[in-house]
């Protein structure tokens, strides 16, 4: 098998039904031996900002000198992206050898595993080979039922924060949705909330006590922002000063916060990670689509917030880095999102909108999405063709000398990116 077929056999094969379970990933992973047995983890659940949390944590922690692993989803640019050994993706070689032994024991089950599923099981055997020491593991969707939740004991559960998202399938109510989250609380083993909403939180506690398992906070009353800049940004907590992390957006010196607090647990449960590491950890993590500096002239930059809650934060960053003006959006989303409302939270925000339809079967019309602005009293145009919703907007922003943001889906990331890039070399 290549690395052509093994992407094919993860993406195409026609899988089906199944109804939500860990029943199929616990008998994969049975046939397999059991890899995640033998793998030390962080398993990270919560609506927004759980990626940037595990970028966080996986850097600093490849800086104290473990041999770290990563796992989330969705990728940005490949499908290697999505499990990691010390900051570098799988090889296409390596996909393709570990894709090719797990497929007849996937093949040999009465109920085939869904894709996810799938590559949760070749994520696991990939790390247990490696000899990973610790694994920063991202849920897909909720926690109760994902399958990375076949994890029996993991150093620290951590749920960085609770908002309405696919309530469809997490449930219409912010205790619902808590609860399939905490799902991955593990017996008497500790769990850090990142999260601010008190309804959320006494749910996460009330499953941590029946479990027995301790259940921390973080205390964000020292958390103090002295420069936010485009450069990156620089800030205090607790007994740590002038700290500094390239990521940009208001939100992440708070999404830092609950790494740091997460550092201290894990220390509790033995790591060593000194002052140095986590300086270093923060000052080079990378982490893409989240309120991303594509270009500084003209000013562009890409944020994957997709649901009410990330887009609440991204105009608050909009707010932080131009105070003074309106900026000019490039947006696409899915058609199960509740844009309405993100609508809304852009007006105070934007000068024009551009629309886009992003490559995926679920996503709102270019059309109707324009529309929707239109009806909120936003200026807006629909474009059937990204490249030259992006070449109008490029070149708009440029003679307004207004930011252009690249909002909303990341299945638009790729497309959006390289036409930027494109266009900046013609001028």
């Amino acid at each position: 098998m290549n690395y052509t077929e093994a992407l094919d056999y993860i993406h195409h094969i026609n899988w089906r039904f199944c109804n939500p379970g860990l029943g199929r990933t616990q008998e994969l992973c049975e046939k397999l031996g059991n890899p995640e047995r033998k793998l030390r983890f962080v398993h990270v659940a919560g609506t927004n900002g759980k990626g940037s949390f595990c970028a966080m944590l996986e850097s600093i922690l490849r800086a104290a000198g473990y041999k770290t692993g990563l796992y989330t989803s969705p990728f940005i640019r490949r499908f290697n992206e999505r499990m990691q050994i010390n900051g570098l993706p799988i090889s296409n070689e390596e996909l393709a050898k570990i894709t090719e032994y797990v497929k007849p024991f996937a093949d040999s089950m009465e109920e085939t595993p869904t894709e996810f599923e799938l590559v949760t099981a070749i994520a696991f055997e990939y790390f247990q080979r490696n000899n990973c020491d610790v694994v920063v593991l991202e849920t897909g969707l909720g926690g109760r039922l994902d399958s990375t939740n076949v994890i029996s004991s993991p150093l620290l559960s951590v749920i960085t924060g609770i908002a309405f998202d696919h309530t469809a399938l997490l449930g219409n109510t912010m205790q619902a949705i808590a609860a399939e989250k905490a799902g991955i609380i593990k017996p008497e083993r500790p769990c850090l909330f990142g999260g601010e909403n008190g309804s959320a939180y006494r749910t996460v506690r009330s499953i941590a006590y029946l479990k027995k398992s301790p259940v921390y906070t973080v205390d964000r009353s020292t958390l103090h922002t002295r420069e936010m800049t485009l450069d990156g940004t620089t800030f205090d907590y607790e007994e740590l000063t002038a700290l500094k992390i390239p990521l940009l957006g208001s939100y992440q010196p708070i999404n830092a916060s609950t790494v740091l607090t997460a550092v201290k647990l894990l220390q509790k449960e033995g790591l060593e990670i000194s002052e140095d590491a986590i300086r270093q950890g923060l000052s080079t993590v990378a982490w893409p689509a989240r309120f991303e500096l594509i270009s500084r002239d003209p000013v562009i930059l890409y944020d994957g917030g997709h649901n009410p809650q990330g887009i609440a934060a991204a105009v608050k960053s909009i707010q932080t880095y131009f105070p003074e003006q309106t900026v000019n959006l490039l947006s696409g989303v899915m058609a199960d999102k509740g844009y309405d409302e993100m609508i809304e939270k852009l007006k105070s925000v934007t000068n024009h909108v551009y629309t886009v339809c992003p490559g995926n079967n679920r996503a709102l019309s270019a059309e109707d999405y324009a529309k929707d602005f239109t009806a909120h009293g936003i200026s807006a145009q629909a474009y059937a063709d990204i490249r030259e919703a992006v070449r109008t907007a490029v070149q708009d922003s440029r003679e307004q000398n207004r930011p252009l943001i690249c909002l909303g889906s990341l299945y638009m990331y790729n497309d959006v990116t390289d036409a930027i890039k494109a266009e900046l070399s013609l001028l």
